[in-house]
């Protein structure tokens, strides 16, 4: 049997993450078990559990790690770009965060930070500005959520609801392209 090795809280945390990570793209939330996620990384059970607690726990952590993934994204496009806003959020929720948000929000959880989005709506406003314009900083916000909205529910229900609407050919990268343009649009850009 190999020697255990100590790692850094912080490391291990990691290593964790990103194995649950690794889970989730792979097989959906079910998938994401505390004793895969000990296999993944080579640890055991208990310790899972010492760094984040119970099974919920470390999936409210590995929604967050998803959300850290998205903010990192957004920060390097520049200038509100809307195509790299969308693609980015879409790239997110399709690696299986559109399932694990759903589920930690079916199970009750709701997180009680605000304004992941707000350096994007900063970023538009100021690309709204820059036209000569006074950007209405409601509706800046109210399209983001609606981009937000819709591309983070496609993974789980966007193939049902294209279908319902007779476009049964039609690709999330379709849809994409849409709300790209929808955007655009809405904020005049």
């Amino acid at each position: 049997m190999a020697g255990r090795v100590r790692r850094e809280p912080q490391e291990a945390r990691r290593l964790i993450l990103e194995a649950a990570e690794r889970l989730l793209i792979a097989g959906g939330v079910a998938a994401v078990q505390v004793r895969a996620v000990a296999a993944e990384v080579g640890i055991t059970d208990a310790a899972i559990n010492h760094h984040f607690g119970t099974r919920d726990q470390l999936l409210v952590a590995l929604l967050r790690h998803g959300g850290a993934r998205l903010r990192k994204r957004l920060a390097q496009a520049s200038g509100g770009d809307v195509e790299q806003l969308a693609a980015s959020l879409a790239e997110v929720y399709a690696d299986g965060y559109a399932e694990l948000a759903l589920a930690l929000h079916q199970s009750g959880w709701r997180d009680a930070a605000t304004g992941m989005l707000s350096p994007v709506v900063d970023a538009l406003s100021e690309r709204i500005r820059a036209r000569g314009r006074t950007p209405d900083r409601r509706r800046v916000q109210l399209t983001v959520a609606a981009l937000h909205q819709g591309v983070a529910l496609d993974p789980i229900v966007g193939t049902e609801f294209r279908r319902s609407a007779g476009l049964a050919d039609a690709t999330p990268a379709e849809t994409l392209d849409w709300w790209e343009q929808a955007l655009t649009r809405m904020l005049d850009l």
